[in-house]
């Protein structure tokens, strides 16, 4: 999904990624907020594995990262503001490696933390077959579970159905499971490897990361009152004030 109206002329371009299991399309809601509050273009690609976007043999996070920035034009400026998996990708973006033009992460809902009992359930999810249901109705509730969307969207929202695919009268994710792969974030490892600034946020409610954890990594950390893991989904203005001081 691709803003083209916005100012090109040195402008920074606003860079949205989604989170496991969701697509681009995630940002749609935003599209009236961003017309107001960012002056250049922005886009909100699907990430390797998910919706449009073909499957990598392999993934990792700098494996997303390689993907997404053969998509990117070199001499654009760069913020990026990615949610959970796409927080950690937007910092593979930025690593001095890269040698991409990012000017600063915002990383929302990044799970910082992961048991040995989480890790083996993304490796067991990764290794399965893609899942075939009769019915949009129940491929839909399951798209909303594994993207985390579950109670904030319903399943005949016009959001989910760039989520699925119909073959042949069947229905499946989207999404490619392999992508469970790419395991645990080094966010330690990870900032260290860039100069960028970098701001850590999370929904107030989020069950899958502490403002504690966070704080541990020495950079500034954002809390969102009364939002979840989805905040960007429950409420698109707070989550876009976060960006505000890179336009």
């Amino acid at each position: 999904m691709v803003d083209e109206s916005g100012d090109r002329d040195g402008r920074p371009v606003l860079l949205l990624l989604h989170g496991m299991g969701a697509t681009g399309e995630v940002w749609l809601p935003s599209a009236p907020l961003l017309e107001r509050r960012w002056a250049g273009r922005w886009l909100a690609p699907d990430l390797a594995g998910h919706g449009w976007s073909p499957p990598l043999p392999a993934y990792s996070f700098t494996g997303l990262a390689d993907r997404l920035a053969g998509s990117l034009a070199p001499t654009d400026r760069l913020v990026v503001l990615g949610h959970s998996l796409g927080g950690v990708v937007g910092l593979a973006l930025a690593a001095r490696t890269a040698g991409l033009p990012v000017e600063a992460v915002v990383g929302l809902g990044i799970k910082a933390v992961w048991s040995p009992g989480e890790l083996a359930k993304a490796g067991d999810l990764a290794a399965r077959p893609v899942t075939w249901f009769a019915g949009r109705d129940e491929a839909a509730r399951r798209y909303l579970r594994v993207s985390g969307l579950a109670g904030l969207l319903a399943p005949d929202h016009p959001l989910v159905e760039a989520g699925l695919r119909q073959v042949d009268g069947r229905w499946r994710l989207a999404m490619d499971p392999a992508a469970f792969a790419s395991g645990e974030p080094d966010l330690a490892a990870l900032l260290a490897a860039t100069d960028v600034p970098v701001v850590l946020a999370r929904g107030e409610n989020d069950p899958l990361v502490s403002d504690a954890q966070l704080k541990e990594f020495g950079v500034p950390v954002a809390t969102l009152p009364g939002l979840g893991h989805n905040a960007h989904v429950e409420d698109p203005e707070a989550v876009l004030a976060l960006v505000d001081p890179y336009r």
